[in-house]
C-alpha cells in the first residue's frame, strides 16, 4: 500500500484538505498540519503530526519557527518515508515538498480555490518541484504552465 503524506497549513488550506478525506482510507496516510487552537480537536482516522504554527506577520519569530519546521519536516519525512506527498499549501508544506523532491517522490499540489487569477507564494516556490499541479478555476490554466483543471474540491 502506498504511503501518502497529506500536508497543509491550518484554516482554508486544511478545510480544502479535508475535502480529500475519502483518500485517507485508500492509502497508508498521515496528515501533517500546524498545531493551533483550530486543530486541537481535529479528528480523522489517520495519524496526525503537527508543525509549529507561525505567521509572517511576526517576521523575526516566523523565521525561527520556519527553521524549526524545516527540521521537523525532515524528521517526519524520515519516519514516514512516503511514496507521495499531497498538499493544498501553504508555507507549512514548502519544506516537505522540497525534501520529497530531493528524494524523488511524487508530489501533488492543489492550488487554493481562493486563487483565480494569480499564483500563491507557495505555488511559486513549489511549482518546479511538483509532479502534478491541480487548479480549481479554469482561468488558472493560463497562470501555471503545467496546471490541470478538475473543478473545485468543495
Amino acid at each position: 500500500m502506498k504511503k501518502v503524506i497529506f500536508i497543509c497549513s491550518t484554516g482554508g488550506h486544511l478545510s480544502e484538505m479535508m475535502q480529500l478525506k475519502e483518500l485517507f482510507d485508500i492509502y497508508d496516510s498521515v496528515l501533517i498540519t500546524e498545531k493551533d487552537k483550530t486543530t486541537q480537536n481535529l479528528t480523522v482516522d489517520i495519524p496526525i503530526k503537527y508543525l509549529t504554527f507561525g505567521t509572517r506577520k511576526h517576521l523575526i519569530r516566523y523565521l525561527f519557527i520556519f527553521s524549526w519546521n524545516i527540521l521537523k519536516s525532515f524528521i517526519y519525512y524520515l519516519q514516514i518515508r512516503p511514496d507521495v506527498v499531497i498538499t493544498t499549501g501553504a508555507h507549512t508544506a514548502v519544506p516537505l515538498v522540497y525534501i520529497a523532491h530531493f528524494f524523488k517522490k511524487k508530489i501533488v499540489f492543489i492550488e487554493s480555490i481562493a486563487r483565480v487569477h494569480s499564483t500563491s507564494m507557495a505555488g511559486r516556490l513549489m511549482e518546479k518541484k511538483i509532479d502534478k499541479l491541480i487548479v480549481q478555476w479554469p482561468e488558472m490554466l493560463d497562470v501555471y504552465e503545467k496546471a490541470e483543471y478538475h473543478g473545485p474540491l468543495l
